[in-house]
C-alpha cells in the first residue's frame, strides 16, 4: 500500500501482517510503499514444514524483497519481527536502509513463557487465546495450533541470539521503541542494546504496554515517532 520508499512492516510471533500494523498503514502509505507479509507459518503464508524460526523468517523475507525487486527497504519489526529486522541487517546489510524494533530489545526475553503452552493454556482454560491462534494461523499450520503455539515457545526462548560483536558490526540507522511497562523489553535492556550498536537509540512510551503502536495506546506518538526516523535516516 502506498507510494514511496519500500518499509517491510514485520508482525510478532502471535501475530500476521496485517493486524499488527492496523494503525500504521494510513499514516505510512502517505509516504511509503508498505508491506505487510505473514511469516512462514503464520496467518496465510504455507510452507511445507511447520517449523521456522527468526533466523528462516530474515532469509524468507529477503527472499520476498528479491521475489519484488526491492534492493533495499526500511525494516519496522514488532516483538519477534524486530529480532526478524535485526537478522536481517546482521546477515545482509547492504538490503537494510534502516531498522525500527518494537517491543524487541535485541536480546532473547527473559520473562517465562511457559502460559503459552498448549498444555497450559488448555489446563487454565485459556480457550479465547486458543480460538484466536487457531484462526489467525489456520491456512499456515492447517488446524494444528499446538504444533504452531511450541514452535512459538521455542523460537521466544532461543531467539534472537545475536552476538555483541554481530550487533556492534550493525551500520545501519536503529531506532528501538518500547511501552513503559513492556516485560519484554525492559529499558536496561534498551540502554545496553543501544551502547553496542553504533547508530541507534531507544524511546520509551510513557504509560504503555508491550503494544504501545496499537490502538488503545499510542500510536500517533509511535507513528510520528518513526516518521521522523525514516526522513532522518534516508
Amino acid at each position: 500500500m502506498g507510494v514511496g520508499d519500500p518499509v517491510l512492516f514485520l508482525h510478532s510471533g502471535f501475530s500476521r501482517g496485517i493486524l499488527a500494523f492496523a494503525s500504521q498503514i494510513l499514516d505510512f502509505q502517505n509516504k511509503y510503499a508498505c508491506y505487510f507479509p505473514d511469516f512462514r507459518g503464520h496467518g496465510r503464508t504455507r510452507s511445507e514444514s511447520l517449523e521456522w524460526s527468526t533466523p528462516q523468517h530474515a532469509e524468507d523475507m529477503i527472499a520476498f524483497m528479491d521475489r519484488l525487486r526491492l534492493p533495499k527497504a526500511h525494516l519496522i519489526g514488532y516483538g519477534m519481527g524486530g529480532g526478524v529486522a535485526l537478522h536481517c541487517a546482521v546477515n545482509h546489510p547492504e538490503r537494510i536502509a534502516s531498522i525500527t524494533s518494537i517491543g524487541q530489545s535485541g536480546f532473547v526475553a527473559s520473562m517465562e513463557s511457559e502460559q503459552f503452552e498448549p498444555e497450559w493454556l488448555l489446563e487454565h482454560g485459556a480457550h479465547d487465546f486458543i480460538e484466536r491462534m487457531k484462526d489467525r494461523h489456520f491456512e499456515a499450520h492447517r488446524g494444528d495450533w499446538q504444533s504452531f503455539l511450541r514452535q512459538k515457545v521455542k523460537d521466544w526462548r532461543t531467539y534472537p541470539q545475536l552476538r555483541d560483536e554481530q550487533l556492534r558490526g550493525l551500520r545501519r540507522p536503529t531506532l528501538f521503541i518500547a511501552g513503559q511497562h513492556d516485560p519484554y523489553a525492559p529499558e536496561e535492556d534498551l540502554k545496553r542494546v543501544t551502547s553496542l550498536i553504533p547508530d541507534s537509540r531507544y524511546v520509551i512510551v510513557p504509560g504503555c504496554s508491550h503494544r504501545p503502536h496499537m490502538i488503545r495506546e499510542n500510536p500517533v506518538f509511535v507513528n510520528d515517532t518513526i516518521l521522523q526516523f525514516l526522513e532522518e535516516a534516508k
